[in-house]
């Protein structure tokens, strides 16, 4: 292959996650490769430290095998040197069934150690590799966590680590399987070159049969597998979209439609199914008519004296034998085609940049002022569509900005630069008068909270929720918080108090409720700035105003940033800068801005709820309007 080539195939094996994850088709694939290279060559550097362990378990595997090809041979030994002449022998008889039984207890001992060590190895090394996936996409940047479907990575944590792991426990016992083979047509031809050249006559019939049936049996499978990711995914939405079935009153047209798919999916495994089921009684037949050759042919011969019985008894064993490593291989080769695309799919996540990654030379400030600067910076997801362009701002410690504008004119994108889960395609964020860049991302997680508009809480007590970013935090800090921000009455008539357990996203309380929480959380914290992204968007009046009255206390002492569409919510800051398709429009206090008369003023004035709730032509008129005055 030339270096281009493999160049080529190499940059085809890098292609990011987010990119195949877009293409359903791709991430449907089970069938690789027999063989990839690639994905071979990593996964060898993976067993590296278990080689021992692996050496030994190949060993165990080989004295299993032999001992295997070796039991007939004792059967055939006994009935020809022992029973054939009668019982008077006593003494070779009994040597005969001590050397049977020795070679038992051996071929226990070797599976025995086969089966343990070979379990153990592929349990450690997916243990590892699940710790690895997990740690590396705890790091990974979130532009690429936002193009790629969380379905598919827990696919690729469980089902694709789970091929590699039935891959590792079965190629080992691969090895056994063709030595096994190779040892009985070995054997029977030695034991009678014509009886066994006979008997191994219907080979090339099975091997037939395997090139018909694969393509076939492929195809139906891949089916299958389509059908049945189709029928999981709609059962998905119905699930988490139950609440707008029922207020739709769409429960029976959800059924119908789901019934197509899983009478698709019941349809598309039955074919799989019997595919998977012709190919057994075809190896059982051909199994039969091997015996029948040796029985018929060799019984002939044992009547002419031209075969001891003892051999046709031996070949009567190694040819019901003979066939279950066939199978096994035939099973093995399929499971090592899924090994292969599941492979690929795991290295995919392993090998996703982390775009946004701390410099050698970091900085870990314990302590900074809280200020803010943006200098010229212009931003985007996408190269070429910028959200953000060219924007400039200053925030003093202990200064409350609010940013408004219409959705899509960047506030969000703003913050989310602070905090540095994005880097800036042009110009510089310094927070506490140091470039992002040039500061560890784990300073910015200190020095940098965000309450978000959906809080999320995890699945433990309120406690842990509480100090979740400060687990030093002592339960009187968690205490004090919840009283700053005026929670801790309502988790006093909780039954459990601190120690209720919340379920997934906290859905047991009240969103005012979990708001409050994340407020807690954020103050326990204790960061020197406060990023506050939509806090009281969702909630209603009443709601609002204990809001109101906890953020006052949050707020005290720090730098803040809040993003608000409601224009009651930011009459207090101390600056509001206004945004508009990634520009600044104008920047003052709420009283300023209302005697510049300006974009903020039209629209306050107009007494809409949100900014978000102002059509777009009353916007550009505002727009023009102030563009003249100005």
């Amino acid at each position: 292959m030339s270096v281009q080539s493999t160049d080529s195939a190499h940059q085809q094996r890098a292609t990011p996650l987010a990119v195949v994850g877009s293409q359903t088709s791709t991430d449907e694939i089970i069938f690789g490769r027999a063989f990839d290279k690639w994905v071979i060559t990593r996964f060898l550097r993976l067993l590296a430290p278990y080689k021992l362990r692996i050496a030994v378990g190949v060993f165990a595997v080989l004295i299993y095998t032999l001992t295997q090809l070796s039991i007939p041979l004792i059967v055939r030994a006994t009935i020809d040197n022992s029973l054939v002449e009668g019982v008077s022998d006593r003494e070779m008889l009994h040597n005969f069934v001590a050397v049977f039984f020795a070679v038992v207890v051996v071929n226990y001992i070797a599976n025995h150690f086969m089966e343990t060590i070979v379990g153990r190895t592929a349990q450690d090394l997916l243990f590892g590799l699940r710790r690895a996936m997990y740690a590396h996409l705890q790091h990974v940047s979130l532009s690429f966590m936002d193009k790629t479907e969380v379905g598919r990575l827990m696919s690729r944590l469980q089902g694709d680590v789970y091929a590699l792991q039935e891959f590792l426990e079965s190629s080992i016992f691969a090895v056994g399987d063709i030595v096994l083979l190779v040892g009985i047509v070995v054997v029977l031809l030695w034991l009678d070159p014509t009886l066994g050249a006979l008997t191994l006559s219907v080979v090339p019939i099975l091997f037939v049969m395997r090139i018909i049936w694969l393509p076939l049996a492929r195809k139906a499978f891949l089916a299958a597998r389509e059908a049945s990711s189709a029928t999981n995914g709609a059962l998905a939405e119905n699930v988490h979209g139950i609440r707008a079935i029922q207020e739709l009153v769409r429960e029976d047209v959800n059924f119908e439609l789901f019934e197509k798919k899983a009478k698709t999916n019941l349809l598309a495994h039955l074919r799989a199914s019997k595919f998977s089921n012709v190919i057994i009684p075809m190896v059982d037949t051909l199994t039969g008519g091997a015996m029948a050759i040796v029985i018929v042919v060799g019984g002939a011969m044992v009547l002419d004296q031209s075969l001891d019985i003892g051999v046709m008894v031996a070949f009567l064993f190694y040819v019901q034998r003979f066939f279950d490593p066939i199978r096994s291989l035939t099973l093995q080769y399929s499971t090592m085609q899924r090994a292969m695309a599941s492979g690929q799919r795991i290295f995919e996540v392993t090998d996703v940049d982390v775009e946004v990654k701390d410099r050698d030379d970091a900085e870990d400030p314990e302590e900074i002022d809280g200020s803010i600067e943006f200098r010229d910076v212009t931003f985007g997801y996408e190269a070429g569509n910028p959200i953000l362009k060219n924007i400039s701002f200053n925030v003093s410690p202990g200064e409350t900005v609010a940013l408004v504008g219409p959705t899509g004119s960047g506030k969000t994108s703003t913050t989310s630069l602070v905090h540095r889960f994005y880097d800036a395609l042009e110009g510089d964020v310094l927070v506490g008068g140091r470039n992002v860049r040039d500061v560890t991302q784990a300073s910015l997680g200190r020095h940098i909270a965000m309450v978000l508009q959906e809080p999320f809480l995890f699945s433990a007590s309120i406690e842990e929720n509480i100090r979740y970013a400060k687990t030093d935090a002592t339960f009187d800090d968690v205490v004090a918080a919840a009283k700053a921000v005026g929670a801790h009455e309502f988790i006093m008539r909780l039954e459990a108090g601190y120690q209720t357990q919340l379920d997934q996203r906290g859905i047991n309380l009240s969103f005012g409720q979990r708001q409050l929480i994340s407020f807690a959380r954020a103050l326990v914290a204790d960061a020197k700035i406060l990023v506050l992204d939509e806090a009281t968007a969702s909630v209603d009046s009443y709601t609002e105003l204990e809001i109101q009255r906890a953020l006052a206390r949050l707020l005290k002492g720090r730098t803040a940033l809040v993003i608000a569409h409601r224009p009651a919510t930011i009459r207090g800051a101390d600056r509001i800068i206004v945004l508009r398709d990634g520009r600044i429009i104008e920047q003052d206090n709420h009283d300023g801005l209302m005697a510049n008369d300006g974009l903020y003023a039209r629209l306050y004035r107009m007494n809409y709820a949100s900014f978000d709730d102002i059509p777009e032509e009353e916007i550009q008129r505002a727009i023009e309007s102030n563009t003249a005055n100005t």
